[in-house]
C-alpha cells in the first residue's frame, strides 16, 4: 500500500507534528462522511458482529479522540499552528454530526441504544469531546439539540453491559451528563459508584487489571485491558473528575505508577511493541497508556520520573509505525490488521471503522506547546541510559506479574515469555492470542487460518497429535504455573512454569518449563517438556504421539525483497563465491532462518540434556512453510520447529529440550556473529527424579 503523507513522512517529535499526523489520518474520511455528518463508512465492505448502523457511528465518534481537541485548538490557538490555519479537514462536521445522530427524527439518527450494544461503547468518545471541549459539542444555544443529546446519552444507564472494561464508558457519559449538560448528580451518581465498584475488583495487583473478574473463564490481561481500556480510562478519571472521589484519584495515580513500572518493558528501544492479546489492529494504541500519563499529569518513577521519558515512549512508538506503509488503504484509510491488512487476525467486533481507536494515543496534541511534555526534550529509551558495555553483555530480563511475563530485552531480540494467560470467551484466535509461550517486537505472532500443522502457523508454541496427524491442539489453559527464580552460572534469572491437557479424555499432560536468556548465551531462550502419556488403546489400536515445538515465524523474503521460500540453502549460508547470504536450512538437529526479519532457529537439544531418554522417541528439525497471511508483520513466513514422534505401547513419562534462538534485524549483527551466536548452543542436563520446577539445571 501507498504511504500516507503528513503520516509515513512525519518525524514525530513536536505537537505540531501529531497535529499534522492527526489531519493526516483524518482527511480520507472526508470522502466517506454522510450528508449530515453524523455517519462515516469508509469503502472497505468488511462486516462485523453488530449493526451497519452502530458500524457507521464508529466511524463518526472514534475520531472524536482527536477531533475534540483539534476543534479547541483551533478556535483557541490556530493562528500558532499552520497545520490548522490551512486544513482541508471539516472539523465542525462532527458538531453538526452530533447534533444530527441523536435526533428522533433525522434521516441519519443512530437509533436507540438496546442492551450489549456498540452504541453504548461509542458514547465514550463522545463523552470524551464533551468534557474536552463543550463550547462546541453541549449545544448550549439550541435546547432541543441538547435535549435530544442527553436522552441519548441517557441510555447507557438503562441497558445491560458486560461486566468489563464497558463500564467506564457508563463511568464516563454520566461525568458528561453532570458536568456538561447539567444533569443532576443526584440522579446519576449510583451509576457512576456502582460501576466503580464493579470496575475496582477488576483488580490484580501491581497497578494491573483483567478485563473483568479474574477466574476460570478469564485470565486476561493485555493491552486491551492495560493501555486501550482500563488503566487508559483511569488516567482520564484523574484528569476530569479528580474531586469526584480523592480516595479513588490517589489510588488510581498510585496504579498507574506500579504500572507503569513494568509495562514500558513491553516496548523496545527502536519504539515498537510486544504484540499480545487481543483487538491488536488498534495498532499505536498501544501507546494510549503514555498519552494518558500526560495530559493526567501523573507522575511515574524512575525510569519515567521525567516528562521527556514519557515523551520519547510515545513518540519512538508513533515512528515506528510510521514506517509500515501498508496499515493505510490506498485511499488513506487504516485497513483491519497489523502491518498490513489482515483479515485473520481480526476480532468479529472489528469494523473497517473500528481502527480509528488508534487515535487514542493524540490527546497530548491537547497539552499547550508549553506544557512540560512539549518543552521538555526527548529521553532515551531507559534502557539506553544504563552503560552501554554492561547492556551489551548483561541481558536486562525481568518477571512482570501479575501478567506472567518474563521481559527479554537483549541486545539481540526484545521479546516476552509467557504463561498461565487464556480465556473461554470465544475470541478469534484466542489460543494464538494469549496461549503460546513466546511473542516477539520483530517477528511478532501467528493466528491460524485453518486445521492443518500449516494453517495453524503454530509458531512459538507446542502443537500435539494423537493417532491422525491432520488433527492438532495448540497448546492452551495452561494450569498449576509456577514462578521463580533459577541460578544460571553467576545469573539469576526468573522461570516459568506450567501445564498443560491437550485432551480432557486422554492421559497426557505436559509441564514446561521456560528459561530466558543468559549472558553465556545470546540469542537463545529454552524451553523443557515434561510429557507424561498413558495411552488409550480404547480410543486408538495404534497409538502414536506427535509433538511440534516450534520457534518464532521469520519473514520469508530477504533484505533485498527475494523470496526464499521455495528451496533450502546449504548449511553454512554461503554462496560459492564464499559470501553470506540470506536463507533457510533444515538439518537432523536443528533450523534456521535468515531472512529481513534477522535469525530464527531451532535446536532440539534432547540428548545434550537428559540421559537414559524413553527409546520410543524419534525427531527431527523442519521449517513449516506457514500459510500466508499468518503472521501479524511478515506476509510470507517460514516456522523452524523440532518434531517429535512417539510409538508405544505402554505408560510413559520423558523429557524434551528446545533451544530456540533469534537475533532480530535491528541487532545490528553481521553474519559472522550470528552463525557464531548459533553455534554456541546451551548445555547442561536435566534430573529426572529432581522438582519440576527446580529440575532443570544448565551449565
Amino acid at each position: 500500500m501507498p504511504p500516507l503523507p503528513g503520516f509515513s513522512d512525519n518525524p514525530f517529535r513536536t505537537r505540531s507534528d501529531l497535529i499534522r499526523a492527526a489531519l493526516a489520518i483524518l482527511h480520507p474520511l472526508e470522502a466517506y462522511k454522510s450528508p449530515a455528518g453524523a455517519r462515516i463508512k469508509i469503502a472497505t465492505a468488511t462486516g462485523a458482529g453488530f449493526s451497519e448502523t452502530a458500524a457507521q457511528l464508529e466511524g463518526f465518534a472514534r475520531p472524536l479522540w482527536v477531533v475534540a481537541d483539534l476543534i479547541r485548538i483551533q478556535s483557541l490557538d490556530a493562528v500558532t499552528d499552520p497545520g490548522l490555519r490551512s486544513t482541508n479537514v471539516r472539523l465542525t462536521s462532527w458538531i453538526a454530526g452530533l447534533k444530527v445522530g441523536t435526533d428522533p427524527e433525522s434521516l441519519e439518527y443512530w437509533g436507540n441504544a438496546f442492551d450489549f450494544d456498540q452504541r453504548l461503547v461509542e458514547m465514550e468518545s463522545i463523552a470524551y469531546a464533551l468534557l474536552t471541549w463543550p463550547d462546541a459539542f453541549s449545544f448550549t444555544n439550541d435546547p432541543k439539540a441538547r435535549e435530544n443529546l442527553i436522552k441519548w446519552l441517557r441510555k447507557i444507564n438503562h441497558c445491560k453491559v458486560p461486566q468489563n472494561n464497558w463500564l467506564w464508558f457508563r463511568v464516563f457519559v454520566n461525568l458528561a451528563l453532570t458536568q456538561v449538560l447539567d444533569v443532576p448528580l443526584v440522579e446519576v451518581r449510583e451509576h457512576i459508584d456502582s460501576s466503580l465498584r464493579i470496575l475496582d475488583s477488576f483488580y490484580i495487583g501491581a497497578g494491573w487489571s483483567s478485563d473483568g473478574l479474574w477466574s476460570e473463564e478469564r485470565k486476561q490481561v493485555d493491552y486491551y485491558s492495560g493501555s486501550f481500556a482500563i488503566q487508559f480510562a483511569q488516567l482520564l478519571f484523574v484528569r476530569f473528575a479528580p474531586e469526584y472521589d480523592q480516595e479513588r484519584t490517589q489510588r488510581y495515580t498510585k496504579e498507574a505508577a506500579e504500572f507503569a513500572s513494568g509495562f514500558w518493558r513491553y516496548f523496545s528501544s527502536n519504539g515498537a511493541a510486544i504484540p499480545f492479546g487481543r483487538s491488536l489492529t488498534y495498532r499505536f494504541a498501544f501507546a494510549a497508556f503514555w498519552t494518558a500519563v500526560a495530559v493526567a499529569d501523573v507522575k511515574l518513577p524512575i525510569p519515567l520520573n521525567h516528562p521527556g521519558a514519557i515523551k520519547g515512549m510515545l513518540l519512538r512508538h508513533l515512528r515506528w509505525w510510521s514506517k509500515k506503509p501498508d496499515i493505510f488503504n490506498t485511499d488513506g484509510t487504516p485497513n483491519i490488521g497489523y502491518a498490513y491488512s489482515n483479515m485473520h487476525m481480526a476480532e468479529d467486533y472489528n469494523s473497517p471503522q473500528s481502527v480509528f481507536w488508534c487515535l487514542k494515543s493524540f490527546l497530548v496534541i491537547g497539552l499547550s506547546k508549553s506544557h512540560p511534555f512539549w518543552s521538555s526534550e526527548e529521553l532515551p529509551y531507559p534502557m539506553e541510559t544504563t552503560s552501554s558495555s554492561l547492556r551489551h553483555i548483561i541481558p536486562d530480563v525481568s518477571l512482570v506479574s501479575p501478567p506472567r511475563h518474563i521481559l527479554c530485552n537483549t541486545p539481540e531480540h526484545h521479546f516476552l515469555l509467557s504463561s498461565g494467560q487464556s480465556t473461554r470467551k470465544r475470541f478469534k484466535a484466542r489460543e494464538a492470542k494469549y496461549g503460546k509461550f513466546a511473542y516477539s517486537s520483530t517477528f511478532a505472532f501467528s493466528v491460524p487460518c485453518g486445521t492443518f500443522l500449516e494453517q495453524l502457523a503454530p509458531d512459538s508454541t507446542l502443537a500435539v497429535s494423537y493417532g491422525d496427524d491432520q488433527a492438532w491442539k495448540v497448546r492452551w489453559e495452561p494450569f498449576d504455573v509456577v514462578s521463580t527464580t533459577t541460578k544460571l552460572g553467576d545469573e539469576t534469572v526468573p522461570t516459568l512454569a506450567s501445564s498443560w491437557k491437550p485432551w480432557l479424555d486422554l492421559e497426557l499432560v505436559i509441564r514446561t518449563i521456560l528459561v530466558p536468556p543468559v549472558s553465556k548465551w545470546p540469542g537463545w531462550h529454552l524451553r523443557a517438556h515434561r510429557v507424561s502419556w498413558k495411552p488409550s488403546f480404547i480410543r486408538d489400536t495404534a497409538p502414536t504421539l506427535r509433538l511440534v515445538d516450534a520457534g518464532f515465524a521469520a519473514s520469508a523474503q530477504t533484505s533485498q525483497g527475494h523470496s526464499i521460500l521455495e528451496e533450502q540453502i546449504n548449511g553454512d549460508f554461503r554462496t560459492t563465491d564464499g559470501a553470506n547470504q540470506q536463507n533457510w536450512w533444515s538439518g537432523h538437529e536443528g533450523c534456521l532462518v535468515i531472512s529481513e526479519s534477522g535469525a530464527s532457529g531451532v535446536v532440539d537439544l534432547t540428548d545434550q540434556f537428559v540421559t537414559g531418554q524413553y527409546i520410543g522417541l524419534n525427531s527431527q528439525s523442519m521449517i513449516i512453510r506457514a500459510d500466508p497471511n499468518t503472521n501479524l508483520i511478515a506476509p510470507r513466513s517460514l516456522i523452524p520447529s523440532a518434531q517429535h514422534e512417539l510409538l508405544s505401547s505402554g505408560e510413559a513419562v520423558f523429557w524434551l529440550v528446545t533451544g530456540v534462538f533469534a537475533v532480530d534485524s535491528g541487532a545490528r549483527k553481521s553474519m559472522t556473529d550470528v552463525w557464531n551466536l548459533w553455534h554456541g548452543r546451551p548445555t547442561g542436563c536435566i534430573n529426572n527424579e529432581g522438582n519440576i520446577g527446580l529440575a532443570l539445571h544448565v551449565e
